[in-house]
């Protein structure tokens, strides 16, 4: 094939690797340009200590999608899994902990009537969680007329709401905008209890339990219940860089080729299309179609240049909110923490320190102020427990989201980041009493290091806050939520596109479909 024919991706993270294998199942000959030594982006599993492995950056399985998992065949491309269904202990001070598997209460004590209203929330928001679910696969319409396929796509959103029926549409109406606090206050009396489904509602979010659409982030990190995924929050064999790899043998074996530590400098152009890719060696590929896994800042106003865009689209990217709020923080330990009153069968499981809503606010309430946490609610996975391979015998890795860490100068020194660390630290030693005495080593990423790491502008995970004004066909803005951008031949495929972020490959599947009806319409 010519080098007009020639598809280049530009980032290897796991949307990007998705897009690479559909388009090479396809017939396109696919190159991938990544800057970093391996794939896979924020889902790597590196060393951080001397004999430690870790999930750098995502640290959880439970939105990648089956029908992706099963077309590109994934476990034959190597994915096994060290543990899936991981339930969900909260943490509690002098109480009894709370272990949680979905609706089910399997530790603890709950009044009669928060087990009662757990069953029917957690019935309601996966029925709503659904509705955006099915969406996931579909390439959202646009909000201009666009013709009889826009107003079928626009009809099948539509439908999915009407389909709940009037009273639970009334209900997904009302509260998909508004924030988990009030609705929490309307079911639950039990502080813990709301703490911990708080905080699944404003991880990785600049968001709090008080702030509007942390329902709407709640029912996004719910919504791969709908797509097929199975086996709930998992930790794959190898850690998250194992998923990554996977996608990565899939796209080979259907025929893209692959190539790390080739960092892309600009996106080349021929008058009004791209014309290939420039990398910082100086090396200059042609290609017809550059596609994306960048997040939209850096995509559009770097890699090509605000001068080549409209003004008010530029006014519009450069409005996109993605500024990080979240620390990950990984210990290298000499041996399995001990939770006070916790069973030592139950230290590999998600565990979660949010003892109420309140709690998780006044976290958040540093954070507006460029300031970190004083008492940051944690998410806490000992991933070693099921998985040998990431830690030396008798020894164990510990990773933690750290909840809140603002993308903010005044909190990304290296003052600020020893603080943040010992205050998280006296965070877990007042759940784990001694795990000060077994750390060998300690990492704590802010988001201006996940910045520069993983290159996210802002160091967010989604590429981009998930908020009723940047979600479906706002994302990320009005005139580029179809993956195709005001640039003949340039796409997008990462989180900041539509459906978002999470381990999920959605939107580098739908980018794949694009390039390929773009192709057949010429």
């Amino acid at each position: 094939m010519t080098d007009r024919k020639r598809i280049i991706i530009v980032g290897a993270g796991h949307n990007g690797l998705v897009c690479a294998a559909y388009l090479a199942k396809a017939g396109q000959e696919v190159l991938v340009l990544e800057a970093a030594a391996r794939v896979g982006g924020a889902a790597i599993t590196r060393e951080f200590a001397p004999g430690f492995q870790v999930s750098a950056g995502a640290h959880l399985s439970y939105l990648l999608d089956e029908r992706i998992s099963r077309e590109l065949q994934l476990a034959a491309h190597g994915l096994r899994w060290a543990h899936r269904n991981l339930r969900t202990v909260a943490l509690a001070g002098a109480d009894e902990h709370l272990v949680l598997n979905g609706a089910e209460l399997e530790g603890g004590s709950l009044p009669h009537e928060d087990r009662e209203a757990l069953a029917g929330y957690h019935r309601q928001m996966h029925r709503f969680a659904r509705v955006l679910g099915r969406q996931h696969n579909r390439r959202p319409p646009r909000l201009a007329a666009g013709g009889s396929a826009e107003a079928i796509a626009a009809a099948k959103l539509a439908f999915d709401i009407r389909r709940l029926g009037r009273t639970a549409m009334r209900e997904f109406l009302r509260i998909a905008g508004i924030n988990i606090y009030d609705v929490l206050e309307e079911s639950f009396e039990t502080p813990l209890l709301k703490g911990a489904l708080a905080l699944d509602a404003v991880l990785g979010t600049n968001l709090g339990p008080r702030s509007n659409n942390s329902v709407l982030t709640l029912l996004h990190r719910l919504s791969g219940a709908a797509t097929g995924v199975t086996g709930g929050l998992s930790l794959p064999a190898g850690g998250m860089g194992a998923v990554s790899e996977a996608l990565a043998n899939a796209a080979r074996a259907a025929g893209a080729t692959l190539r790390t530590g080739a960092c892309v400098r600009r996106i080349t152009l021929a008058g009004d299309r791209v014309a290939g890719v420039e990398l910082e060696s100086g090396e200059q590929l042609p290609a017809g179609v550059v596609i994306s896994n960048a997040d939209p800042a850096r995509t559009l106003l770097q890699l090509v240049g605000a001068q080549h865009f409209e003004t008010g689209f530029v006014h519009r990217v450069r409005h996109i909110r993605a500024k990080g709020m979240a620390a990950k923080l990984h210990l290298a330990l000499t041996g399995l923490p001990a939770f006070a009153r916790l069973p030592a069968a139950l230290a590999g499981e998600r565990l979660l320190v949010a003892p109420d809503p309140g709690y998780i606010e006044r976290a958040f309430d540093s954070a507006k102020y460029g300031q970190c946490s004083a008492d940051p609610a944690l998410e806490i996975t000992v991933p070693s427990v099921h998985d040998r391979s990431l830690a030396p015998d008798g020894q164990h890795v510990l990773s933690a989201i750290v909840q809140y860490a603002p993308f903010d100068p005044r909190a990304s020194s290296d003052a600020a980041r020893a603080e943040l660390l010992d205050r998280t630290l006296q965070v877990l030693e007042r759940y784990a009493p001694g795990v000060r005495s077994q750390i060998l080593a300690a990492e704590l990423l802010l988001p201006a290091d996940i910045e520069r790491e993983f290159r996210i502008s802002g160091g967010h995970w989604h590429h981009g806050e998930l908020a009723l004004d940047q979600f479906l066909m706002l994302r990320p803005v009005p005139g580029a939520a179809q993956y195709a951008m005001p640039l003949n031949g340039l796409y997008l495929c990462g989180a900041g596109c539509h459906p978002g972020g999470g381990v999920m490959g959605s939107a580098g599947r739908n980018a794949a479909q694009a390039v390929l009806g773009a192709e057949r319409a010429t």
